[in-house]
């Protein structure tokens, strides 16, 4: 590696912005003749919008560049010359969006090698990866080859943009991390648009080799529990925790039916109290069950939560398919894993939509790939801060101190009037100015 590691082995927003920097540097680049702003310039100046959730961020640097002679656009985020907004998205509209795939292959790499990924495995000792599409982009004008086409009965057209966003998450864990995404995009040779479930599929192929050798089961909702999905993923030496419905799986629970008149179901039953409330979770389970009516069809392993209040009300019911062998020392730890998958909802697109980092604001369409790639590093920069939260004492101490929106304004404050030298001063800055100290017996 050519950047080297933390003395303490973990990774420093240093290291993460360095790999970002050298992706950065490798884009494509179809000018000829002289060249005022880098490949670079443009990718880490539209990240360093993303990281600080600043749209006006350049244009500070700018600005303070005049004023002192430096900005933060070169200490903090390394560009050699600040672009323009319109610059920024003339440069990156060509590049596609997977080639900056490779940072998201480093933190996973580097978290692996220094056992920050262990605490992530949960059923079997794999890791919990749920995939789930969310749109970031719709509009009736503003359009680009890229974008879904769907026509409505009343004449009108909307142009939209998708995409697969995967995590690693566990229960318990509020702190999901994102992998590389895969867009919803037309496919040469497919006639048919995209959907959720082809992109999955694609998304399972690409990752499934590094995937495998490091232990994953797959979660998701009911729209992955489908035989073509199921068998993707078994293919690429993976497991699966799918929510499964009563009303898309017919032959299956009529299974299930003349097992339970049967009694070829097992239960535990689980009292606990919660409140003033008592409550009963009653667990169901089998396995060997058919996932679809044909010859060919998967077996699985079928489980069912109901939850009881003592009152008689149910509070929470669901169930799931897995091929994991359910029994009755795990089915409790299967449940929980399967029900974990709504955390990409919440920790991840919830939190990319509505807590500052605005996915589904237009940050600059272009005519190509500009979309896709503004959303990635927007991911990148959600998962850059992530990283912080896991690793760095200062960061760690900091936002535990401060409201998510006052962390942000005073980032935005200090860099528009200040110059740091590097993240590090920056947080020391504001430690010393709050009063705040690192315990270092944590």
């Amino acid at each position: 590696m050519s950047y080297p590691f933390s003395k303490t082995g973990k990774l420093t927003f240093e290291e993460l912005l360095h790999q970002l920097h050298v992706v950065s540097k490798q884009l494509p680049d179809l000018r000829t003749g002289d060249i005022i702003y880098k490949m670079s310039d443009a990718a880490l100046g539209a990240f360093s919008i993303f990281f600080t959730q600043s749209p006006s961020f350049l244009d500070f640097q700018r600005m303070l560049e005049k004023a002192k002679g430096c900005s933060n656009a070169q200490t903090l985020f390394n560009l050699v010359n600040i672009p323009s907004d319109n610059h920024i998205r003339n440069l990156l509209d060509p590049v596609e969006a997977f080639q900056f795939n490779p940072v998201y292959r480093y933190i996973i790499e580097r978290f692996e090698q220094t056992g920050q990924l262990e605490p992530y495995r949960y059923i079997n000792g794999d890791l919990l990866v749920a995939l789930d599409g969310t749109q970031y982009f719709s509009s009736s004008k503003i359009c680009c080859k890229n974008c879904k086409v769907t026509e409505h009965k009343n004449g009108k057209i909307t142009y939209s943009h998708a995409a697969i966003t995967p995590v690693i998450l566990v229960p318990d864990n509020p702190r999901v991390l994102p992998l590389e995404p895969e867009f919803m995009t037309p496919q040469d040779g497919d006639e048919k648009q995209d959907c959720e479930n082809k992109a999955a599929k694609r998304w399972l192929i690409q990752q499934g080799s590094r995937l495998k050798a490091l232990g994953v089961t797959i979660l998701g909702d009911d729209l992955y529990c489908n035989h073509p999905v199921c068998e993707s993923i078994l293919n690429e030496g993976l497991n699966f925790i799918l929510t499964c419905k009563p009303d898309s799986h017919k032959i299956l629970y009529e299974w299930i039916a003349y097992l339970e008149k049967t009694n070829g179901l097992q239960e535990v039953e689980i009292q606990y109290r919660k409140g003033k409330h008592a409550y009963t979770d009653k667990y169901r389970f089998t396995c060997d069950v058919p996932l679809r009516d044909t010859k060919d069809s998967l077996k699985v392993s079928w489980c069912e939560l109901t939850t009881v209040r003592g009152d008689g009300k149910v509070t929470y019911h669901n169930s799931f398919a897995t091929n994991h062998a359910i029994t009755k020392e795990n089915v409790v730890k299967m449940v929980k894993a399967g029900r974990a998958r709504w955390k990409i909802e919440n920790e991840n697109n919830n939190t990319l939509k509505t807590k500052g980092y605005h996915l589904t604001h237009n940050f600059g369409h272009g005519k190509e790939h500009l979309s896709t790639v503004m959303a990635t590093l927007n991911l990148l920069a959600f998962l850059f801060h992530t990283i912080l939260e896991l690793m760095d004492p200062k960061y760690q101490v900091i936002r535990d101190y401060l409201p998510r929106k006052t962390f942000f304004d005073d980032i935005r404050a200090l860099t528009r009037y200040m110059c740091f030298k590097s993240l590090d001063e920056l947080l020391s800055f504001m430690m010393k100015g709050l009063e705040l100290e690192v315990n270092d017996s944590g």
